[in-house]
């Protein structure tokens, strides 16, 4: 397998400014043995960089893990832009949501909003989302990232903050509208839907413009009955999607962790325990996701 074109979907980039936005600072983080984000930004997208040569992982997408934190994102992926694509939280219930999506779409760095509609507490259909899809749907291939099902922030866990997330938001169904009005988005739902995955499988079988990310422990299998395993999920998810609809992700986040081999190596043997073809692995773990933010 071409791992020279393996390409990570889903990495937060948990700045200092994330930590200074969150609340908390950094000091908190010495007593969870994970080292505090360099000052810089820049510095932290090296770190970044030298984690994907390390892997042999070509090119990430990058996270900007809170609203206001857009610009550590976008220094990273000015200054690496053969390495990093850049994606950012936006929440459609902020005064200035719009007039912060306009302005980060077009210097043109960041090209994919993430909807939380759980965290921040809004149904899809409602008109503040609307009002960022429209302008989103005016800009060239436009791709956003949908959270649906199961949400469960790891460092707010470990910083002891409150999750205070409404799953009434949480069903990939509520994206079906919301892609059908907007054909030419495309919609990346992570985690396979997190815990609905029936749902979700539903939702990318009525709607083509609706993409997996595979990315996470994928630990909502638990809730699965009968049990399934990440084989099945894998197996299933081709079999409705097809191989071209599904990016390989990690969930990488915070260091000395790094990039999180363990989820790459999970996956690529579910893969082929799956059957897949090796053609189809390398689109799911790359190639798939060049062409939709490259192409």
């Amino acid at each position: 397998m071409d791992v020279n074109r393996l390409c990570d979907a889903h990495i937060h980039f948990f700045s200092k400014r994330y930590f200074d936005l969150l609340g908390t600072g950094v000091e908190p983080l010495a007593d969870l043995a994970i080292e505090a984000p360099p000052a810089e930004p820049l510095q932290l997208a090296e770190l970044w960089k030298d984690q994907l040569d390390k892997h042999g992982v070509a090119r990430a997408a990058l996270i900007a893990s809170i609203p206001g934190d857009e610009g550590s994102v976008e220094m990273a992926t000015e200054a690496f832009p053969d390495r990093f694509w850049g994606q950012f939280f936006v929440n459609p219930l902020a005064a200035d949501a719009a007039d912060r999506l306009a302005a980060v779409l077009g210097r043109g760095n960041l090209r994919v909003p993430c909807l939380f509609p759980a965290m921040h507490g809004y149904s899809l259909t409602d008109a503040r989302v609307t009002a960022l899809l429209d302008a989103l749907a005016g800009t060239p291939k436009p791709v956003a990232l949908v959270h649906c099902g199961v949400l469960s922030v790891g460092i707010r866990r470990k910083l002891g903050l409150p999750s205070r997330f409404d799953m009434r938001y949480s069903n990939p169904i509520d994206l079906h509208p919301v892609a059908l009005r907007y054909p030419q988005i495309r919609f990346v739902v992570p985690h396979f839907g997190a815990g609905y995955f029936r749902e979700a499988l539903m939702l990318a079988d009525l709607c083509p413009n609706i993409y997996f990310d595979t990315s996470s422990s994928n630990s909502w299998m638990r809730y699965q009955v009968p049990d399934i395993d990440l084989a099945a999920v894998f197996r299933k998810a081709v079999g409705v999607l097809g191989p071209q609809r599904l990016l390989f992700g990690t969930d990488s986040s915070f260091f000395p962790r790094g990039w999180n081999r363990a989820v790459y190596e999970q996956q690529a043997k579910a893969m082929q325990e799956a059957g897949l073809s090796e053609a189809d692995q390398r689109a799911i773990l790359g190639g798939n996701l060049e062409s939709l933010l490259d192409g």
